[in-house]
């Protein structure tokens, strides 16, 4: 039996997005994985941590979702998509630099603009280094 691909990212590329956010935020940033609505898309991940003691910049606690194009998980299975998404967790310390400002999102200090923030359509590119 084949899984389909969302379920194979699920599995397979999922816990590696959840133990770099985890190694990158010296595992102060919560993740948990969000099941999708429809079996062949893959699951979201949402990130979250409480307010740091004194707040911070933003009035709401950290609360973000991200969510992956299903497209664009289906090209992972295809030649090159390892190496692809090998590219994308070295880049995703800059990814979610460029988050910050964009979503008004600061992990410093665990507090973002929005009670929660969706950053979906989601792709591997890895142009940010």
């Amino acid at each position: 039996m084949h899984l389909a691909p969302a379920q194979r990212f699920n599995q397979q590329f999922l816990p590696r997005i959840i133990e770099r956010i985890r190694t990158l935020s010296h595992a102060t940033l919560h993740t948990e994985v969000q099941p999708a609505g429809q079996g062949h898309l893959p699951a979201g991940l949402r990130i979250w941590a409480p307010l740091r003691a004194g707040g911070g910049r933003f009035a709401h606690p950290l609360d973000i979702t991200l969510a992956w194009d299903g497209h664009e998980v289906e090209r992972l299975f295809e030649t090159g998509g390892e190496a692809r998404f090998a590219a994308y967790l070295d880049a995703l310390p800059s990814k979610l630099a460029a988050w910050q400002e964009a979503r008004q999102i600061d992990f410093d200090s665990r507090t973002q603009a929005d009670p929660t923030v969706l950053i979906g359509g989601l792709d591997f590119e890895h142009l940010y280094r």
